[in-house]
């Protein structure tokens, strides 16, 4: 009888035959590279998702050149690392906008603007209101439908964007002041109102009733949590604090910003990635910015930079006005007071107690609000 052969190991232990030899590692091999291709087929997947979330993001943000738009006639840089930044917010009143608040009036209007000086150091921020009804001198533009939009004098401050966009409202800025702005970022009041949502709402704390039947705000003395559409109504609130004027609301505005700003900081936006994209969704949606920062990954430097900031410690100032005396419905900005704290920006020094005083108040020296 013919046996197969076998051949015996050191320890009795049987090996196959020389020609099955092998051909196990040959099938682990194959196994581990259809392992491989697969990781490399979902890299590759989650990369292109990833991408596009990217791509998605970024083709949100508007972008202005600065230089472009506005050329060389311009305020010289600090000489220190200081930076300076405008922020806008625009209120159209038409479509989505009106339909907040019930007004339907045509255009758009810069109803915010705050100056931020952001001092060498990234410590701590100063942000400068300058209020609407501020009469200045308006430099030669370019309008909105491209034609040239010559100098003017005494015109209402939030004129200048409706008539000629953000590049025109940062030239008036640096021509008033003498302080250059190193980036703007402008957002539209529809788009906070979706960001303000996104992020589950702005706790604020005001020290007395407010019922303003213009901007739909009804909220009493204390602590209340704010969804986007009484945070809308909260920075339009004029006519339920001080005098009625611009000036009144200045404060309530001031304060939420903070308090948003807040919220932003302590949300845990790394552990609730869907939350992350759709708070970076709603934001970028109302972002438009000077093409320095028109992109999530100059934001993100920019923000980084930011990181040491405590928004709680922002010190707010309304830039010191008075009113004026051909027409009392109107401010302009008051001397030595406006000049003084412009200086100090200008040479990153800490603004004189002096420079923090407006004559004209508002009403109230109070804003009614403050931040929890």
């Amino acid at each position: 009888m013919t046996h197969a052969l076998t051949e015996t190991g050191p320890e009795g232990s049987r090996r196959a035959p020389s020609g099955r030899r092998g051909r196990t590692p040959r099938k682990r091999r194959r196994v581990w590279r259809w392992i491989a291709l697969s990781l490399a087929l979902l890299l590759l997947a989650a990369g292109g998702v990833g991408y596009w979330l990217y791509s998605d993001l970024n083709g949100n943000i508007k972008g202005v050149d600065l230089d472009k738009a506005i050329g060389d006639d311009r305020p010289e840089k600090l000489p220190t690392s200081g930076q300076n930044l405008l922020v806008l917010g625009s209120d159209s009143r038409a479509g989505a906008n009106g339909k907040l608040s019930g007004d339907t009036a045509a255009g758009a209007r810069s109803d915010t603007a705050l100056v931020i000086h952001i001092p060498e150091g990234r410590r701590q921020a100063v942000a400068v209101s300058i209020p609407r009804d501020t009469l200045v001198t308006r430099p030669a533009c370019t309008a909105k439908d491209g034609s040239a939009l010559p100098s003017a004098k005494r015109v209402m401050f939030n004129s200048v964007y409706s008539l000629a966009g953000p590049a025109c409202v940062v030239k008036t800025v640096e021509g008033m002041s003498g302080v250059r702005m190193d980036h703007f970022v402008e957002i539209d009041f529809a788009g906070f109102k979706g960001l303000v949502d996104a992020i589950g709402g702005v706790t604020v704390t005001v020290d007395r009733d407010i019922h303003d039947h213009n901007s739909g705000l009804n909220i009493t003395a204390g602590t209340h949590k704010l969804d986007g559409t009484q945070s809308l109504q909260f920075v339009r609130t004029r006519h339920g604090v001080g005098d009625g004027s611009d000036l009144g609301r200045i404060g309530l505005q001031q304060q939420f910003l903070i308090d948003l700003l807040s919220e932003i900081k302590k949300q845990d936006l790394l552990g609730s990635p869907t939350k992350s994209y759709r708070i970076a969704d709603k934001l970028t949606r109302s972002l438009t910015t000077d093409s320095g920062l028109a992109s999530l990954t100059k934001l993100a430097e920019f923000g980084r930079s930011m990181n040491g900031i405590d928004p709680s410690t922002m010190e707010t100032i309304m830039l010191p006005v008075r009113y004026d005396t051909q027409d009392p419905n109107r401010v302009v900005a008051a001397q030595p007071q406006s000049g003084q704290l412009w200086q100090a920006l200008r040479k990153d020094e800490e603004i004189p107690a002096s420079a923090k005083k407006s004559p004209a108040t508002g009403g109230s020296t109070k804003t009614g609000a403050s931040t929890s």
